[in-house]
C-alpha cells in the first residue's frame, strides 16, 4: 500500500520561506513521477512541481518558477519542496502525489496522479 506523508506546512510571513517535505512508501517501481499540487478554498487543485525520480527532471508552474525548488536527494529520501519569497497567493492545502511506471497525462493534471497524501497548511501572510 503506498502511503504519501507531508510535513512542513506552517503560517509566515510574505517573503519568507518553507520546506515541505514528502515521505513515500509501499510503492513497487523506480519510475516515480512525485508532485506537489495545492488547493485554496474554491478553487482547482493546481499543479506546483514535479520530480521525476530516473534522472531527476523537474517541472514548474509559472507562478513558482524561480521562487520553489523541488528536490530529492536520493530514491530512499523524501521529496522536498523549498519555497522561498512567499506570497500571500501561494497560501494553499499543499498535497504530494505520486504516479508510478510513468504519468498518464501531463504533469499538472491531478488525473495523472494515482496515490496522494492527506495534505499540510500553508499560509502566508501580509
Amino acid at each position: 500500500q503506498v502511503q504519501l506523508v507531508e510535513s512542513g506546512g506552517a503560517s509566515v510571513q510574505a517573503g519568507g520561506s518553507l520546506r515541505l517535505s514528502c515521505a513515500a512508501s509501499g510503492y513497487t517501481y523506480a519510475n516515480l513521477h512525485i508532485g506537489w499540487f495545492r488547493q485554496a478554498p474554491g478553487k482547482a487543485r493546481a499543479g506546483v512541481a514535479t520530480i521525476y525520480t530516473v534522472g531527476g527532471s523537474t517541472y514548474y508552474a509559472g507562478s513558482v518558477k524561480g521562487r520553489f525548488t523541488i528536490s530529492q536527494d536520493n530514491a530512499e529520501n523524501p521529496v522536498f519542496l523549498q519555497m522561498n519569497s512567499l506570497k500571500p497567493e501561494d497560501s494553499a492545502m499543499y498535497y504530494c502525489a505520486l504516479a508510478e511506471n510513468g504519468l498518464r497525462g501531463s504533469w499538472n493534471d491531478p488525473k495523472s496522479y494515482t496515490y496522494w497524501g492527506q495534505g499540510t497548511q500553508v499560509t502566508v501572510s501580509s
